[in-house]
């Protein structure tokens, strides 16, 4: 399974950014697909997950009513659409497969991940 993250850039605060990242390579479709950022010289943390067979979409706290993943089943793509960014969304962005989980973690990661894309947010 391949994974092409793209969309990240500069911001400034308040700003709107969309990422998107498309999976190829499925031999079955996967149980969930989402993004992981890690900021500087933090811990990686689960952002948002889609669930693939329902599109469920779960979310991080800090990012409840700012972020709204969503998703083009068709092209195997998911589109994370990020509002109102403040300068501690700054981070790489990282989508991966796995499992979503209704939890503070968000996602269980497995096996593939995309390329790194990185957001930041500065005025």
């Amino acid at each position: 399974v391949q994974l092409q993250a793209s969309g990240g850039g500069l911001v400034q605060p308040g700003g709107s950014l969309r990422l998107s990242c498309t999976a190829s390579g499925f031999t079955k479709d996967p149980y969930a697909i989402g993004w992981f950022r890690q900021a500087p010289g933090k811990e990686r943390e689960g952002v948002s997950c889609l669930a693939w067979n329902d599109g469920r979409t779960f979310y991080e706290d800090s990012v409840k009513g700012r972020f709204t993943l969503s998703r083009n089943k068709a092209e195997n793509t998911i589109y994370l659409q990020m509002n109102n960014l403040r300068p501690d969304d700054t981070a790489v962005y990282y989508c991966a497969t796995g499992y979503c989980i209704a939890s503070t973690q968000v996602m269980i990661p497995s096996t593939s991940w995309g390329q790194g894309t990185l957001v930041t947010v500065s005025s």
